[in-house]
């Protein structure tokens, strides 16, 4: 076995990179060189709220094009992107942009789903917490109102599986994604068949499932030529939601641990073998999504760094820049008692002015609202470290794991104050690091298929421990 070079196209729902990752499992050695990235978010259309996948695969193949130039070597492109959003196609052709999951179009979906599926049911098939915006729903409203793609479609992919397409021609649903449209059977890690009919999709739309490590064949020949990439090099699907990947990076002992994936949500809970579906997982919401090498992802979703940065925007909107290391140091110098918010509460969910909805929410509980900017900030920062202790704390009764150490991983664990007050509200250490865990599993799960790195999860991360020591915040009792 020896090391090699692979690129990892990795998009989150604010940014996009192209990393190329070399690895070498023998010497230890695992590095990231970012060599683009861009950013991504949503644009106002009159039919909705959407994705500039135009743009954005645009930008995608501009940063694969210099990862080429960089490292002629590399063997393999792996994906990973945010989970439930899909593209919809007819004869090869993108049906429009891609539906932004913070779209409306959602909200009277919901009622039409559970109407036809009670959600205690729906829970007991699918195993996913309510989120109004999985898949599930996303193809309710396709059916009725805006929208109206779904007749004219003969292919349904995720915005991953979407890009494969562009890059291959082959038509797959990795598996840790799919598990997160509500339409996989949790207990068979299947496309749900008789949950498809019920609620009236069509079957033909949804592609077959395949695992991470699978192959989706090689590029396009013209594809390849304006990459510079050698002809024949393949994509391989990885984890290709970002949780998925990030969770295969935790360098973690899945036995007494919980981690964070932070970054625009905050994705905290246990790592399983088997799922948890009973009705204290539904009624606390937690999900049951598929992982790398069969694992389960027992979580729940927090709103995540997603308050901070949307607040940050709405202060930006008349031109001000806002800097953030410096409202975060003024945040932590806070010494007065701030609200604490319920972070997890939809009405956060939309874009728009976050601090005027804390304020809203603050008056309707009877709670001082945060005055300055830097009241703000760290009233974001404790009700988030509030709800990740609380969701952990959860996660170990619902699972009955003894959870010893919290990891966070992601652009979260970058957060000082974050990471400090997770640490004491949950009373137990928080080890933060590494900040790129979504790409580095896409990496390692690549590196896996090329022969490059061996082993299961346990020996994978093993490597990312040795690559990447994290950060040690033990708990101050405050």
């Amino acid at each position: 076995m020896s090391g090699g070079a692979v690129a990892a196209v990795d998009l989150g729902a604010t940014s996009g990179r192209v990393i190329v990752g070399h690895v070498d499992q023998p010497a230890g050695r695992l590095e990231l060189d970012q060599v683009a990235r861009f950013t991504n978010g949503p644009v106002r259309m009159a039919s909705g709220l959407h994705w500039d996948f135009t743009g954005l695969y645009r930008d995608l193949t501009r940063g694969l094009a210099g990862a080429f130039r960089r490292e002629p070597g590399v063997a393999s492109i792996g994906i990973d992107s945010w989970a439930v959003d899909y593209g919809m196609l007819r004869g090869g052709r993108l049906l429009g942009e891609p539906f932004h999951y913070r779209d409306a179009r959602n909200d009277a979906a919901v009622e039409r789903v559970h109407a036809r599926v009670p959600f205690a049911d729906l829970y007991r098939r699918n195993g996913l917490q309510f989120l109004p915006f999985n898949t599930v729903y996303q193809l309710a409203a396709e059916t009725e109102g805006r929208g109206g793609w779904l007749g004219l479609a003969d292919s349904l992919l995720l915005i991953p599986d979407l890009i494969g397409f562009q890059l291959t021609g082959a038509k797959v649903a990795e598996r840790t994604n799919a598990s997160t449209t509500g339409l996989v059977d949790v207990a068979t890690g299947e496309w749900d068949d008789d949950l498809i009919a019920e609620l009236g999709l069509p079957a033909s739309v949804f592609a077959p499932l395949v695992d991470p490590g699978a192959s989706l064949g090689a590029l396009r020949p013209d594809i390849a030529a304006e990459l510079g990439a050698p002809g024949g090099l393949e994509v391989v699907a990885v984890g290709s939601h970002d949780t998925a990947s990030a969770v295969v990076a935790v360098p973690m002992k899945a036995e007494s641990a919980a981690y964070i994936s932070c970054g625009t949500w905050g994705l905290v809970g246990v790592e399983l073998e088997h799922p948890v579906t009973t009705d204290a997982a539904r009624e606390a919401n937690f999900t049951n999504e598929g992982g790398v090498d069969g694992r389960v992802r027992f979580l729940h979703n927090v709103m995540g760094l997603w308050l901070l940065s949307e607040s940050v925007r709405w202060w930006e909107r008349d031109g001000e820049t806002v800097d953030l290391p410096e409202l975060l140091a003024a945040a932590a110098s806070v010494t007065s008692p701030v609200a604490v918010f319920d972070a997890n509460d939809p009405r956060f969910l939309a874009p728009g002015d976050l601090p005027g909805r804390i304020a809203e929410w603050c008056a309707e509980h009877g709670v001082a609202a945060p005055e300055s900017r830097a009241e703000f900030a760290r009233s974001i920062i404790e009700s988030l470290a509030d709800a990740f202790a609380d969701a952990v704390r959860t996660a170990s009764v619902l699972s009955g794991i003894d959870v010893e150490t919290i990891h966070v991983v992601g652009g979260g664990a970058l957060n000082e104050l974050l990471c400090r007050r997770t640490a004491d509200r949950a009373g137990i250490p928080v080890l933060a690091g590494p900040v790129e865990a979504t790409a580095i599993g896409n990496v390692l799960v690549q590196a896996r298929a090329q022969g490059f790195a061996e082993g299961d999860l346990e020996s994978l991360r093993a490597l990312v421990a040795r690559a990447f020591a994290p950060t040690r915040y033990e708990p101050s009792g405050r």
